[in-house]
């Protein structure tokens, strides 16, 4: 089902198409004045709009609506019709958007074809617009959880430099995130919409990782049984981001300087080189500079690579943020098992704050799964953290439920936490001090919330879901994505 905008000046040819689109579910709208037509287009919001070009009288021509069409945002499909012999300004009608054309005299079946093309086109023009909002979403900077200061620094530094073309290395050790904040730099900048290609360099052998990085041709070496495009040229227009940089073999060292000094490749039994257009985020969980000392990195590559230096706080220096990181596990974890959200006891809290973290984020998110999956009831206690993080001692504190507030799209912890080292962790101001929004924002949130809890129902099939609330599947994706 689709809201079909039709705009034809002949009126029996008007009432024809109209049956044809209404027998198969359609919603019609149908004008026979360009002028009214072009004036309506905006305000009625059409999936579908078929416009015959040529409207026979002085004032807006096909040609005029379909310009304004695609003006829109998001535009609709726009289905030309034209008389015979008028090919010519059916290639130009092409040219400036329309999606197809239908030549008079046609035939029911030909309309019923082109509009079925029409529809699935739309169908994945929404889901892929929809799937690139929600990779932005969940990569802006107010969705990484962290409001420690070190964090914050992070966060200003990424967030100046996430629009530029400048090479990036990221140092932190293993489980800071450094992979959360490649992806932020990528998803936010003009590049975001291109591949964000992502390697660990100390994951294969050197053989492999020259094969994965740069390519090969057929019978390049044994095994090689066709040709194989390298992650650069797959990350062309976008982002490759080198994890653990400092593993790589001196000869792969030697090809990568090349690659950002040239812009070019060449795969592995080739003699040509391929241009590419590629910004290269790297990362590091030990000093660069000591591997230079001795004699393990080029010096050369690091000052191509340390262009920009973001340094990642391990979670020891940022434990502020630990209840916020804690309940942001335990709500996602919940969804993962559509639960109701889990509850933690003030004792396992302490703990979970007593502890170094040598595993950081990482190693807190695993601590948290293990909880959850052991836990009685939904409620965390003590005893359903791994064995290292229970205490030798006793606590002051009572094996009491601390409750969860929302807090946007992450969720915080309501009642304060007093560790041992005697910091507290910020309140959360409570729902009533938030400012009231506009309406329209209200309304837009409520059908959101709706469409998410009909797909949920529906098991995930957005098909469905778009059957149980009586739209088509391209306003299904539509709406979510304006509903972001």
């Amino acid at each position: 089902m689709a809201k079909v905008m039709l705009v034809e000046d002949d009126l029996l040819s008007i009432q024809i198409v109209s049956e044809i689109l209404r027998a198969e579910g359609h919603e019609v709208i149908p004008f026979n004045d360009g002028t009214a037509a072009l004036a309506a287009v905006e305000s009625l919001v059409p999936e579908i709009v078929i416009t015959d070009l040529n409207l026979g009288k002085a004032g807006p021509t096909g040609m005029d609506i379909l310009k304004r069409a695609r003006a829109l945002n998001p535009p609709p499909i726009v289905i030309v019709i034209t008389g015979y012999g008028s090919f010519e300004i059916a290639v130009e009608a092409t040219k400036l958007g329309a999606f197809d054309y239908l030549q008079k005299p046609f035939k029911a079946v030909e309309l019923r074809l082109k509009l079925w093309k029409a529809l699935s086109h739309s169908e994945v023009v929404s889901e892929n617009a929809y799937l690139r909002k929600e990779l932005k979403r969940k990569y802006q900077f107010n969705q990484i959880i962290g409001s420690a200061p070190p964090m914050q620094q992070v966060f200003r530094m990424v967030e100046r430099v996430a629009d530029t073309e400048s090479t990036v290395l990221l140092r932190g050790e293993s489980g800071t995130g450094k992979e959360l904040i490649a992806k932020a730099l990528h998803f936010n900048s003009r590049r975001g919409a291109a591949p964000f290609v992502p390697i660990n360099c100390s994951a294969l052998p050197e053989h492999l990782l020259e094969s994965e990085l740069f390519g090969h041709r057929k019978g390049a070496f044994t095994g090689a049984i066709a040709d194989k495009k390298g992650l650069f040229q797959e990350a062309d227009g976008g982002t490759i981001f080198l994890d653990e940089i400092g593993s790589m073999s001196p000869v792969l060292q030697s090809r990568l300087l090349r690659v950002l000094q040239e812009r070019e490749v060449r795969a592995v039994g080739d003699n040509v080189s391929v241009y590419v257009n590629v910004r290269v985020i790297a990362a590091t969980n030990e000093p660069l500079e000591e591997l230079i000392k001795k004699g393990g990195f080029r010096e050369d590559l690091y000052y191509r690579l340390n262009v920009i230096s973001i340094p990642m706080p391990a979670l020891r220096e940022r434990l502020d943020d630990l209840p916020l990181l804690v309940t942001h596990f335990l709500r996602r974890k919940a969804a993962d098992r559509g639960l109701h959200p889990f509850s933690i006891s003030r004792r396992a809290l302490e703990s979970l704050h007593a502890h170094t973290w040598p595993g950081n984020v990482r190693e807190l998110e695993n601590a948290i799964e293990r909880a959850s999956a052991l836990c009685e009831e939904g409620f965390i206690q003590l005893n359903d953290l791994p064995p290292i993080l229970h205490p030798l001692g006793k606590t002051d504190f009572s094996d009491t439920e601390v409750a969860l507030a929302p807090s946007g799209d992450t969720t915080v912890l309501a009642a304060p936490l007093k560790p041992a080292n005697g910091r507290t962790s910020a309140p959360v101001p409570s729902s009533l001090n938030q400012p009231i929004g506009h309406l329209r924002d209200f309304m837009r949130d409520q059908e959101a919330a709706h469409i998410h809890r009909a797909i949920a129902q529906a098991g995930g099939d957005k098909e469905q879901a778009a059957k149980v609330l009586g739209v088509s599947l391209a306003t299904l994706y539509r709406r979510l994505a304006e509903g972001e």
